[in-house]
């Protein structure tokens, strides 16, 4: 995540100050400081003021904060909460699909089927079993022309793919 991201100052935008604060505790939080949860991040609102940062960019980049706190964040148990069988979440992943990419960049495609395919592999026993971590730490090649999948539909995928191997 880039939390050090420069951000754009526009003629109106969100309050600098504010926008820097979020980002610290955010960046203090994924690396062992205070805690910080994505419902904290997204209740967070700043201020409208002259020489401010775009607010586009400064959503784009909360978006992407409230992804790597909901990924490194425990799924909380709760009483009934139902196992995850392997057969069901090898046929959930093998039915899962993305949308193309367009003209935007995108996943390589073949890379997040490679990964997705290595974890079918481990939940039948033929490879190493994925945990939820690998599944949260995996990075994927960016293209630009060529096949790739709409980067937020496979980081939201994975998000689920993490907790549901939590719940094995």
């Amino acid at each position: 995540m880039r939390t050090g991201a420069r951000l754009p100052v526009v003629l109106r935008g969100y309050d600098r100050k504010q926008v820097d604060g979020l980002l610290r505790r955010v960046s203090q939080a994924l690396n062992g400081g205070p805690p910080m949860s994505a419902d904290d991040v997204r209740k967070t609102r700043f201020d409208v003021v002259m020489r401010g940062y775009e607010p586009h960019a400064v959503d784009r980049l909360v978006r992407e904060c409230i992804l790597e706190l909901q990924a490194r964040g425990p799924i909380p148990e709760r009483p009934g909460r139902p196992r995850v069988q392997p057969a069901w979440l090898i046929n959930w992943i093998q039915s899962a699909r993305f949308s193309g990419s367009g003209l935007r960049t995108g996943y390589d495609v073949r890379d997040v089927d490679a990964f997705l395919d290595r974890v079918i592999a481990g939940l039948r026993g033929v490879a190493p079993p994925m945990s939820a971590r690998d599944v949260r730490e995996s990075a994927f090649r960016v293209v630009r022309f060529g096949p790739g999948y709409d980067e937020k539909e496979v980081d939201r995928f994975l998000v689920q793919l993490a907790g549901a191997l939590e719940r094995r």
